[in-house]
């Protein structure tokens, strides 16, 4: 799974390589420890135009009765995205960008869990593939939360010492293709949800101030000795 990220970058200069428009209602700034529910950064194509804009981290689907069960939708599982009734028909019609520069997971180190942050070699951001939705509370139709979830795949060679899920990050030409409306074929889509190559990866151990999501700071990036 894929449950805390960074994105220390400003965003606004990856939403211009893909030709975003920044919804001014969005507040950027660095992110240390990204946590599910929060509000988070994402370019997604409404009305024919990219947007770079904040959904809730947590993919609400439009038919659910209740905002909570965006807790349990947080990842989305790219062997079964087709056909999950809160992810098949976003997969379609809406699919969303979600930037990052680094994410966490645990390893499992016997009985010890140590928080990793792992990222590109290059150091460069990076695309997560994802969904996202609007959703109207049964009792408030005139209110709409957007909210996004990302996809996870198989870990890579890399990844695998420390968990066996990792998130789906793409290239820019497959970003670019996630993006396009024109696709409508899900076993074509699905095609672009694979691992990243391990040998692009790096990672190192950090501060279990990262095991809290109150502790967004940059401490929760700096390397850590166990």
């Amino acid at each position: 799974m894929c449950g805390r990220y960074t994105i220390i970058t400003d965003v606004s200069d990856l939403a211009e390589d893909f030709g975003a428009e920044v919804d001014s209602a969005f507040q950027a700034k660095p992110r240390y420890n990204v946590a599910p529910s929060q509000t988070v950064p994402v370019i997604a194509v409404q009305e024919g135009k990219r947007i770079l804009q904040g959904m809730h981290w947590g993919l609400v689907p439009f038919w659910a009765k209740e905002k909570s069960i965006g807790y349990k939708m947080i990842n989305a599982r790219s062997e079964t995205i087709a056909e999950k009734p809160a992810f098949k028909q976003a997969l379609l019609k809406r699919r969303c960008l979600l930037l990052a520069d680094g994410f966490y997971e645990w390893r499992k180190d016997g009985a010890v869990k140590t928080p990793m942050w792992i990222r590109l070699k290059n150091e460069e951001p990076f695309l997560l593939a994802g969904l996202w939705e609007s959703w109207h509370p049964p009792d408030d139709r005139e209110s709409t939360l957007l909210s996004t979830t990302i996809i996870t795949t198989a870990a890579n060679d890399f990844m695998k010492p420390i968990h066996d899920r990792m998130p789906v990050i793409l290239s820019k030409k497959d970003a670019e293709a996630w993006l396009d409306e024109s696709i409508k074929d899900a076993a074509k889509l699905t095609r672009y949800l694979n691992p990243f190559p391990a040998e692009a990866m790096t990672a190192h151990p950090v501060s279990i101030l990262v095991n809290s999501p109150k502790n967004d700071r940059p401490e929760c990036i700096e390397p850590a000795a166990y």
